[in-house]
């Protein structure tokens, strides 16, 4: 197994963000190489409380030995969509400190030679977060219908050219299955017109693939409200993305529960207000905010950092605090 080196993003912005207190309790929802975990438990210790979570057992395992110091932090081995349940399970009703999230892949999955996530790299289709689940990139690209594939790159990859790449792929699978990242990418090249850019042919699509295997964009989305319901008064919520789709969902979030809102008859989308409570004469009821946004405009990482991580780059840091909590 390769050593697990990630390079955290804006690691010191994030945490300080969360404004650690030592009495209280903390989620770090993805715990990768576990940077995020290790400055807030030096800033809590040895009185407050870390959960971190994680789909990834490389991650877990690597974690787990770089933490294991430390008797206040707890691992748990899931994905962040269970924060809620894990939390309900352990009989804890608030997270009084604050929650990190940083939905980008980690370095080790993105550059493993064996897990697909890289068009550099020879693989397996894969692209699963989760190892042990067993839906992957193999199933998207060879049982997905021509429209749901033109569908997927252009709503997650924002794929120009989605429909002759799509197409391609289909007649490709018709004759023989494919099985690896260099077949796909040797389809992807066949299929897109050679133009000027500084981006990989097949970056978009790689990374649409990535989020429809993993449901990225939903469980960030379900997260977020889930999450909101928990935090306790003053608790922080820290949120690091890493494209456009992602920061668009952490943005309207914050936009719309730092301000008068409808209530729902379940919390749900984020963009659409959908089915509204109403009163008895049938106007909607409107609740008072529930978030203070901490920074008006998102943070990103400075020249610096950029320099020796260039994948930070696009990354982006949201944080609000929970207020009106009743």
């Amino acid at each position: 197994m390769q050593e697990f080196k990630h390079y955290p993003v804006m690691l010191k912005e994030a945490i300080d963000a969360l404004d650690c207190q030592q009495d209280k309790l903390y989620i770090d929802a993805t715990l990768g190489g576990g940077s995020y975990s290790e400055l807030i438990l030096q800033k809590i210790s040895p009185n407050g409380r870390l959960i971190s979570f994680d789909v990834d057992i490389d991650a877990i395992n690597h974690s787990k030995e770089r933490l294991k110091d430390y008797k206040n932090l707890t691992i748990v081995n899931s994905s962040y969509v269970n924060i809620k349940k894990y939390l309900e399970e352990n009989k804890i009703t608030e997270i009084t400190g604050g929650v990190v999230f940083d939905f980008g892949a980690s370095t080790p999955q993105l550059t493993s030679e064996t897990r697909g996530f890289s068009f550099m790299k020879d693989a397996k289709l894969d692209m699963r977060f989760d190892q042990l689940s067993d839906f992957s990139a193999y199933d998207v690209v060879n049982d997905y219908k021509e429209d749901d594939l033109v569908r997927i790159f252009s709503e997650y990859g924002e794929e120009r050219f989605s429909k002759r790449i799509a197409k391609k792929i289909v007649l490709e699978r018709k004759i023989k299955k494919i099985e690896t990242t260099k077949e796909l990418v040797d389809i992807i090249f066949e299929a897109t017109p050679r133009i000027k850019s500084k981006i990989h042919p097949a970056t978009r699509v790689f990374q649409a693939i990535r989020i429809e295997v993993n449901d990225e964009l939903n469980n960030i989305k379900n997260t977020l409200n889930e999450v909101l319901t928990l935090l306790s008064n003053g608790a922080i919520l820290s949120v690091v993305t890493f494209h456009s789709l992602e920061d668009r969902i952490a943005k309207n979030f914050f936009k719309r529960y730092s301000k008068e809102w409808v209530e729902e008859q379940t919390i749900g989308d984020t963009g659409a207000l959908g089915n509204c409570a109403m009163s008895m004469n049938g106007i909607p009821i409107y609740n008072p905010p529930l978030l203070e946004i901490i920074n008006k405009k998102p943070i990103i990482p400075t020249e610096e950092e950029i320099r020796l991580n260039p994948p930070s780059r696009s990354a982006k840091l949201r944080i609000a605090r929970r207020i009106n909590k009743k």
